[in-house]
């Protein structure tokens, strides 16, 4: 009769176990709102699509009317519109409307940094195993 081994896995010893002693910690100066994270996480994921990031770049280059970003992006207005509408509800955007033009801007420097950076990082020469 041919009995097989059963793979069961190893349990370390005790003394091979790893262990972590309060005391050995140097602790966390920084505390983590649940909240701020939640709101930051949905600002990521309005940046996240490659159509709304490609708008956002326009407007890192100035402010511009709903009409004028349209013809730099060759798309419909309510498809403009659209992505506009979804990044101010995250203030990603700011608008102010000026008679009958509606002008649209990057809410703030952070997001301006957040958008610049993001896509400096996107150029940059992929790291290789042997860097």
């Amino acid at each position: 009769m041919n009995q097989r081994k059963q793979n069961t896995p190893t349990i370390p010893a005790d003394d091979d176990a790893p262990s972590c002693n309060g005391h050995e910690h140097r602790g966390l100066a920084v505390h983590v709102n649940a909240e701020a994270c939640e709101r930051a996480a949905a600002i990521f994921r309005a940046l996240g699509d490659p159509q709304r990031l490609r708008l956002l770049m326009l407007l890192e280059a100035g402010e511009c009317c709903v009409s004028e970003l349209c013809q730099s992006l060759d798309e419909s207005m309510p498809a403009i519109s659209q992505r506009l509408r979804l990044l101010k509800s995250e203030r990603v955007v700011r608008s102010r409307r000026v008679g009958k033009h509606v002008f649209y801007a990057l809410a703030d420097e952070h997001i301006s940094r957040l958008v610049t950076n993001g896509v400096m990082h996107a150029m940059e020469r992929p790291i290789s195993k042997s860097d």
